[in-house]
């Protein structure tokens, strides 16, 4: 289990909360229970593909500031289906001296299938931000996950070069873990070349329920990828994607071309792309 992230100040910020609780309700799962306070809410869940629910995630400021706490508990019924997405960017703004932090717990109870695609998260200079995400599957329960994490804005030649983060992700099967992955960037450590070998984004994807054949099924995809670079593994039945790059349109690019590859071969479902990420 995750070590619980260090406790912040008690200062001026937004607080918000969300829980969602996905159920099944004859042909197809629906948004059962839907809680929330502050500036954290969904859209009404879409059906474009018949029973997977697809949620969208909306934090209205349109960015995290310093003081702002932001917690997610997702919790997926016995044989649900669901797919969960951003409309946009998340953006840590610079901080005036108090951190920020995003916790998401999620809950995969057997038989179910969840998807978590949200769009990039960048981290402006001068941020200070705790991330977390704890993923909890049961028995044979299966997750499609990916985060893309953005160092300052490369695109107009702007570095991480002050500011702090502490990003972390776990995913256990039945309590025992899989995967415990932790990034730590402060100004010292992002002057040296190891730290992301020098690069400004940084990507995971995750799928559980794979094998030895949904990783050669990828391999052609990985080896055309350029300049940027991309390894993937197996961990038990979870398929680990990692990207390191330049470009968050690069890598969004190759998770959703690695998440349509394999979507059909581990959920048994072709690929269907959520409207939002054309607009």
């Amino acid at each position: 289990m995750v070590a619980a992230v260090e406790h912040l100040p008690r200062i001026q910020g937004w607080r918000a909360e969300l829980r969602m609780g996905f159920r099944n309700a004859g042909h197809r799962t629906v948004l059962a229970e839907r809680r929330h306070s502050g500036p954290l809410t969904v859209q009404r869940p879409f059906y474009p593909e018949g029973e997977v629910c697809h949620v969208y995630l909306l934090h209205p400021p349109g960015g995290v500031v310093g003081g702002d706490v932001l917690d997610i508990d997702v919790q997926l019924g016995h044989g649900t289906k669901a797919l969960v997405t951003t409309p946009g960017a998340t953006k840590f703004y610079r901080s005036g001296g108090a951190g920020a932090r995003q916790s998401q717990r999620i809950v995969v109870q057997p038989g179910a299938t969840l998807e978590w695609l949200p769009q990039e998260t960048i981290f402006f200079p001068g941020a200070r931000a705790m991330l977390q995400t704890q993923v909890e599957l049961q028995d044979d329960a299966r997750i499609a996950l990916w985060e893309i994490q953005c160092l300052g804005r490369p695109v107009i030649d702007e570095g991480f070069d002050w500011g702090s983060i502490d990003s972390r992700i776990a995913v256990t099967r039945d309590g025992a873990p899989i995967l415990l992955e932790r990034l730590r960037v402060d100004a010292d450590n992002r002057r040296r070349l190891s730290l992301m070998a020098g690069m400004p984004v940084g990507g995971i994807f995750l799928m559980g329920g794979a094998g030895e054949a949904e990783v050669m099924a990828c391999r052609d995809l990985l080896l055309g990828s350029g300049a940027d670079t991309i390894g993937a593994t197996l961990v038990d039945d979870l398929l680990v994607v990692r990207y390191l790059g330049d470009s968050t349109e690069r890598a969004r690019r190759e998770f959703s071309a690695l998440w349509q590859t394999l979507r059909p071969r581990v959920f048994g479902r072709p690929p269907c792309t959520p409207r939002i990420w054309a607009t």
